[in-house]
């Protein structure tokens, strides 16, 4: 079993995200991408979220169509900040998997800060660290022991975000095109971001 581990806050989880998974998933033969929604991402501590049970149900939906996507709530159940080696090891340890088995995706905007995370080196032996080139991305900003130690996958360039799809639903705005179709209801029955 080959599978790569997709964190994020998934607030809401758009056609990116989707793209970004099935693209690394054919590039590099994965099993499973494994989808893991955030409890309480350690950057982001301060940041109003969207509750996790709203965000895992919209997930859910975004993803129940493609049998190579799965969702994993152990950042939920594990409870407290999501910390991405905690997750890697919980991951690793509840299916048996070997680090050549276990892949972590990130993008290019967040590897500048890769060295900032809680034992940023165990996650580099824990698993293999995929890296999503994303516009504007300067190695230079990047310590050389880390650049040595991940891999990088091009895969199409989508300027979408959670963020802007927020805004653009509070501007009363068309978030047509960004997510699903189930996505995009599920938000205006619970009438999210508004």
């Amino acid at each position: 079993m080959k599978i790569c581990i997709f964190g994020g806050t998934f607030d809401p989880p758009h056609i990116g995200h989707l793209l970004i998974a099935q693209t690394i998933c054919e590039a590099e033969n994965f099993d499973k991408i494994i989808f893991i929604p955030a409890l309480i991402p350690p950057h982001k501590q301060s940041s109003p979220l969207t509750p996790v049970n709203l965000r895992l149900k919209m997930l859910e939906s975004a993803v129940a169509s493609n049998p190579h996507f799965e969702i994993s709530d152990i950042e939920i159940k594990r409870g407290g900040v999501s910390y991405s080696i905690d997750t890697i090891r919980g991951l690793k340890s509840e299916r048996g998997l070997t680090r050549n088995e276990t892949y972590f995706l990130i993008g290019s905007d967040t590897l500048g800060e890769f060295e900032t995370w809680k034992e940023p080196e165990k996650i580099l032996e824990e698993c293999q660290v995929i890296v999503a080139l994303r516009p504007g991305f300067k190695p230079s900003t990047v310590e050389s022991w880390i650049l040595r130690k991940v891999r990088f996958s091009n895969i199409p360039r989508i300027e979408i975000s959670s963020t802007t799809i927020r805004r653009r639903w509070k501007e009363n705005k068309t978030i047509r095109y960004m997510v699903t179709q189930p996505v995009w209801e599920f938000i205006d029955r619970h009438n999210l971001y508004s």
